[in-house]
Order: C-alpha cells, then sequence, then structure tokens
C-alpha cells in the first residue's frame, strides 16, 4: 500500500468484531432490530447504525487521519480534501439480513487517492472473510483466489433469480443479496458476470472491486470505464464485474440499453 502503512491485522480484527456483532443481533435467522426504511424500497435497522458506529470507532482510531464515507453517516465535503478514506457499507444485503437469510456482508474498504488500497468483506453467517490489499491478491479465509476463465459471454453464470429475454443465453446461480458478495463470486470463480445498469453508490462495491481486480477479473461502470472513488459525487450508473477474458462482450451487449437508459433520463 501507498502512503502510511496500515494496521491490516487491526483492520481485520474491527471488521470481524463488527461482523460479529450483526451475526449477534441476527440471532441465527431470527432477528428482531427495529427496522424502517430510509426511502421507498431502501430498508435501514438497528443494526446497520451500530454496526456504522463500531466501525468508525475501531477504524478511524486505526487511521485518524482517514476521511469517512458510509452508507449511514451524513456525507461531508471534509473528506474530499484528504488523501485517504474509508468507504463502508456496515451491512451490505440488508433485506437479506431482515429476512433471516445468510447472502449479507459488512464491507469496509480504503481508498487512497482516488483508488482502492485496501478491501475486506466479513459475511459471518456464511463464516467467511474475504481480502485484498492492492498488489497482493485476494484471499477467501486465507485461500487465494483466481476468477475464471469463461471466454464466451454465452454460458456465463450470473447470480440472478431470473433473467431477462434477451439474456436467456446466461445461467443464473444463487444469488446473495448483498451486491458485494455477488462481486466476490466472480473473484472465487462461483459467477462470471454481475451488471447493473442503475445509479449506484462507493459503498456498495469498494471492497468487492477490489477483491475481483486482485483475483484477475474485471470491474467497470456499465459502458466500461474505470471506476474512481472518493469523488464528490460518490455514485457511478451501473456496474460490470466478469471475468477477464469476457468483458469487452459483456460492455457491447449492455451498452446500447445503457444509452437508452441515459438518454430517457
Amino acid at each position: 500500500m501507498r502512503g502510511a502503512e496500515v494496521d491490516l491485522d487491526g483492520v481485520i480484527a474491527a471488521v470481524t468484531e463488527a461482523g460479529s456483532h450483526a451475526l449477534k443481533l441476527w440471532a441465527g435467522g431470527e432477528t428482531r432490530v427495529r427496522q424502517w426504511e430510509k426511502e421507498p424500497g431502501h430498508p435501514v435497522c438497528e443494526a446497520d447504525l451500530e454496526v456504522d458506529a463500531m466501525l468508525r470507532d475501531r477504524l478511524q482510531a486505526l487511521d485518524p487521519s482517514a476521511g469517512w464515507l458510509s452508507e449511514e453517516t451524513a456525507d461531508t465535503v471534509h473528506r474530499l480534501g484528504l488523501s485517504r478514506v474509508w468507504v463502508v457499507d456496515p451491512i451490505d444485503g440488508t433485506r437479506d439480513y431482515l429476512r433471516g437469510r445468510p447472502g449479507w456482508s459488512v464491507s469496509v474498504a480504503l481508498v487512497e487517492d482516488g483508488a482502492v488500497r485496501l478491501g475486506i468483506l466479513v459475511a459471518p453467517a456464511r463464516g467467511e472473510v474475504w481480502i485484498a490489499q492492492a498488489g497482493y491478491g485476494a484471499t477467501r479465509n486465507g485461500i487465494a483466489l483466481r476468477a475464471g476463465s469463461m471466454a464466451s459471454l454465452s454460458g456465463a453464470r450470473v447470480p440472478a433469480d431470473q433473467l431477462p429475454r434477451s439474456d436467456r443465453d446466461l445461467v443464473t446461480v444463487a444469488k446473495p443479496n448483498s451486491i458485494a458478495l455477488r462481486m466476490a463470486m466472480v473473484a472465487a470463480d462461483e459467477a462470471d458476470l454481475v451488471a447493473t445498469v442503475r445509479w449506484g453508490n462507493e459503498w456498495d462495491v469498494a471492497a468487492a472491486a477490489l477483491i475481483v481486480q486482485e483475483a484477475g477479473g474485471t470491474v467497470t461502470d456499465a459502458l466500461g470505464a474505470p471506476l474512481a472513488f472518493n469523488r464528490p459525487d460518490p455514485t457511478a450508473f451501473g456496474l460490470l464485474c466478469t471475468a477477464p477474458d469476457i468483458h469487452g462482450a459483456a460492455v457491447a451487449r449492455l451498452a446500447p440499453r445503457v444509452r437508452e437508459i441515459l438518454g430517457a433520463a
């Protein structure tokens, strides 16, 4: 990592502890935490806020110079003047969390000068810890990851409940609600393609993007442009996360749909 070194073991411990706390509140799939909607279709619960507070205390103690960008904390311009920023989703996949399903994770990334340098996903209900450092590869539970060698878009595995008629040549696989975990499946060669054609937030994808890239996969926006982080508006239109050899074909397939959506916006 560039810049001042960060205590990697300390960061892993902080994220793991936050995941364990979320798991206790989840209570083996029978969560009783208070829940509400921030806006229609966007659930949040007490666990999101408690985990967010835990992570902020622990991570800022490890690196007091770093800024903060989180789904559950009001954003400020302060982070824009800083080289390093923690980008956090305290519970990614809140719907699965509230439904008692295991497809949720705690996602933490350390961004430096617009690029992710450290990404950690903890999925305690699945017993998984995913770690990536820029230039040092990616692991799940200590085992090195390598994205798949799928060479044709047809037959690519996609974590999805169902696919549009125009994509019936793709193959559905089990879909966790956490988009970070769906991306991580590409890093682990359990999926070949994750794509969205809507606006998304940096905290949803920052940690997983590094995990995929360090495993040899490719991550861009929906039109194939590189992702940048800690931007004034921390959003991007769409996501394309693929095994390396099918990225170009995926961009070509998505491009007309993306342009139609953006043109109608």
